[in-house]
């Protein structure tokens, strides 16, 4: 019997420490400005600290991310040619970077979503731990998910009828994934900080990419 296993969705993960102790402190005065955005100060004044999200504004125009950005970039396009997409004819873009960090007295999340338009997707860990939040990845095959039978119950790194899968991130940690796979984030329950770099990547055709 041949086994074969088609369809796969690819994903892959690195540590990749040397990046957290400049980033962190580079991301410092996007999450500061982040809290102090109207919204976030009108949210924290009227129901405190809790359950949410701080964004920044977009990081590829800061040069203390510049090395960053590079490396992430050939990474993103070595993990398309990797997968046999014919890159010779592409060339990568990022369409947003940015980091987040959760509340400080819990109950930060994202419910399930994709990244309309895009075909890298990654994460990079700055701050976290065995009791924060941390990604949760859906099976994107639509009619699988429709058909799913029972799974067995030993099976590690699953979630919720096995149609997820989390992945528990350490400082460091790199994560890249395409665009179209439905991700998550579990609640977290501020115990620790939590904070992450979230960027999205388009493969455009070499022609176009000149005007760009």
């Amino acid at each position: 019997m041949y086994i074969n296993n088609y369809f796969n969705t690819t994903i892959w993960s690195e540590q990749k420490p040397e990046f957290v102790k400049s980033l962190t402190k580079a991301s410092n005065k996007y999450i500061k400005a982040a809290r102090n955005f109207p919204e976030a100060k009108k949210h924290i004044k009227e129901f405190g600290d809790f359950g949410r999200s701080y964004h920044s504004t977009p990081l590829t125009a800061d040069n203390d991310f510049l090395d960053f950005r590079n490396y992430i970039g050939q990474k993103s396009w070595e993990y398309l040619d990797h997968q046999g997409f014919d890159m010779q004819q592409y060339t990568t873009l990022f369409s947003e970077m940015w980091v987040q960090e959760f509340a400080k007295k819990g109950g930060g999340h994202h419910s399930a979503h994709v990244h309309w338009n895009q075909h890298v997707s990654g994460f990079y860990f700055l701050k976290c731990s065995d009791k924060t939040s941390m990604p949760v990845f859906h099976e994107p095959k639509t009619g699988a998910r429709c058909t799913k039978l029972k799974m067995k119950s030993d099976l590690k790194g699953v979630w919720g009828g096995h149609e997820q899968f989390h992945m528990k991130p350490q400082p460091g940690m790199l994560i890249i994934f395409p665009g179209y796979l439905e991700h998550e984030f579990s609640v977290d329950f501020g115990i620790e900080p939590f904070r992450f770099i979230h960027w999205n990547i388009q493969a455009v055709p070499k022609e176009m990419a000149k005007d760009v």
